[in-house]
């Protein structure tokens, strides 16, 4: 059974790439913090050390989730979904980190937001497209 759909349109091709190399760098720059030398985490200022090991795991998501996006498979949908929840999930523990008087990078807020508007984009694109079978419901899928 082949799983990749060649019929993909292109403007979903060109979503799925994007996820692909937003996770590809996701990965890198997570990985420079988490797995490299004393410099790069001093260059991380104060980095919070659950949001940058969530962002790390998640990049393996983001390359699952762009590589589904542009095979065409119907589970694109619900694999956007989850990394776009876990992401609020993650910004919020992150808010509440803030709140309470923690140290962090200002730059980590504007990247948090960044990456919610980028898997919540996603996963409305996906679950509105009639492409990908809207297979969060039951119902027919919205014009």
């Amino acid at each position: 059974m082949n799983m990749v759909n060649k019929n993909v349109p292109t403007g979903y091709r060109i979503i799925g790439l994007f996820a692909l190399v937003f996770g590809l760098l996701t990965l890198r720059e997570g990985g420079a913090v988490l797995f490299g030398d004393s410099a790069a985490r001093v260059a991380a200022g104060n980095y919070v050390p659950f949001v940058v090991t969530f962002n790390f795991i998640a990049g393996f998501f983001y390359v699952l989730g762009g590589a589904s996006i542009v095979a065409g498979v119907k589970w694109s949908t619900p694999v956007a979904v989850v990394i776009a929840a876990s992401t609020l999930i993650t910004f919020a523990a992150f808010g509440f980190h803030i709140f309470n008087g923690n140290p962090y990078e200002v730059r980590t807020v504007a990247a948090m937001a960044l990456r919610s508007l980028v898997w919540v984009g996603i996963a409305i694109t996906l679950r509105r497209s009639k492409y990908y079978g809207c297979p969060l419901h039951t119902h027919s899928c919205a014009t």
